[in-house]
């Protein structure tokens, strides 16, 4: 079969899933690919037009149009050894849930299986996400790391998509979470501006899943939620100079939903600052799960009025969905904070609440100093079940066992 009939057959099946409203790009190991300007293949660039059945993977978003575009996966493998998607202009979800093809709808832009992928262009990502805060109610949009049933699609996800790399783009008001990168061997991702508004629920910044060998750098995030969330089965993952503010800080977990057996080990994150969060640096696991956090380095971190600053909750129930029968048997060992300053806006600056029933073990806390926003308030720290040493810390942390 030529080339341009298995593009033209591509073609059809996306014509024919229109109506479902979901285009999906499928890219067999025999296609050609070389670099295509969507708007070489119908794309209209008003902002207006629907352009999701007019390019293929590696395209560019020109400078200066809007794109309007429909749910899409791009779907691989591909025998190209790398696909770049230069994103200069501005691509944008429609306005109406309708549009989108229904309240059900998991991700807009959704890549898979394409190894060696490449996007990049500093151009804008607008995810429409407030005719979804509005119409959604905020209890049905619980964060999918955590397992639990939510509304609301992602915008951006990379699913098996090894030796990735993503930077310089602008991605605004995602419907739920902006970026996911889940089940991945290989990633390097920086220079990110990821805007939505303090209000907006789960919308998660950057969240890593299933994944090994992550590098994520010099990225500006601003929202909702999480500005990025390490979750299960996470190894070797390298974080650093991130502006977190607003949003609820950068954690790893939530591990252990439901019972299950959840994994994360060899994370770095350093010299990142949090600028009104809700939390700093936090880790969070669900009672009865059982697994392991170790080998965790937080350092170089500067707060400016953030709640929460040193947060392990080894209690996590958001939204009382716990039988508060049980406690967390993840266990937590090797976790160092060193280095970091600044001021927060509560009271406990550190919060080690451990399991009850398997101890956090090796916590180390050096050249810590934080104060309060607050010129007439002293901060504390606060500890259960907590092993470990301290030195050079304000507060001290007397609450730590031997």
């Amino acid at each position: 079969m030529s080339h341009a009939m298995q593009f033209s057959i591509t073609i059809f099946l996306i014509l024919a899933m229109a109506s479902i409203g979901l285009g999906k790009i499928g890219l067999s190991d025999d296609d050609e690919l070389s670099t295509i300007n969507v708007r070489d293949f119908g794309a209209i660039g008003d902002g207006t037009t629907d352009d999701s059945q007019a390019g293929y993977v590696n395209f560019i978003i020109e400078s200066g149009k809007t794109f309007l575009l429909k749910p899409i996966r791009f779907e691989g493998p591909c025998r190209a050894s790398y696909i770049n998607i230069q994103v200069l202009g501005t691509i944008t979800a429609p306005k109406s849930i309708y549009e989108w093809g229904g309240q059900s709808v998991d991700n807009w832009l959704i890549f898979f299986r394409v190894n060696g992928l490449i996007v990049n262009g500093k151009g804008t990502i607008n995810g429409q996400g407030p005719i979804w805060w509005q119409q959604l109610p905020k209890n049905n949009l619980f964060h999918p790391l955590d397992g639990v049933s939510n509304k609301g699609p992602d915008a951006l996800s990379f699913v098996g998509c090894n030796n990735l790399k993503l930077d310089h783009l602008n991605l605004i008001n995602s419907p739920r979470r902006h970026v996911v990168i889940f089940n991945i061997n290989g990633a390097t991702i920086s220079n990110l501006n990821i805007i939505a508004p303090k209000e907006s629920p789960n919308t998660d910044g950057i969240d890593i899943g299933q994944s090994t060998n992550i590098q994520l750098h010099y990225c500006n995030i601003k929202t909702g939620d999480d500005c990025i969330a390490i979750g299960p089965s996470s190894f070797y993952i390298n974080i650093s100079n991130i502006a977190c503010g607003p949003g609820h800080g950068i954690s790893i977990g939530s591990l252990g939903l439901n019972g299950r057996t959840d994994k994360v080990e060899e994370v770095q994150v350093r010299d990142c600052t949090f600028t009104g969060t809700q939390n700093g640096v936090r880790i969070k696991t669900w009672e009865g799960g059982s697994g392991y956090a170790r080998k965790i380095l937080f350092e170089g971190i500067t707060l400016n009025a953030a709640d929460n600053p040193i947060i392990i909750d080894q209690y996590y129930c958001p939204n009382n969905m716990c039988s508060k029968q049980s406690t967390s048997g993840v266990k937590l060992s090797d976790i160092s904070f060193t280095r970091v300053i600044g001021t927060t806006t509560t009271k406990n600056a550190i919060n080690l609440s451990c399991s009850k029933s398997v101890a956090c073990t090796n916590i180390l806390l050096n050249h810590v100093n934080i104060k309060s926003a607050y010129s007439e308030d002293v901060v504390s720290s606060y500890c259960i079940n907590a092993h470990g040493r301290f030195s050079d810390s304000v507060p001290p942390v007397d609450c730590l066992l031997n």
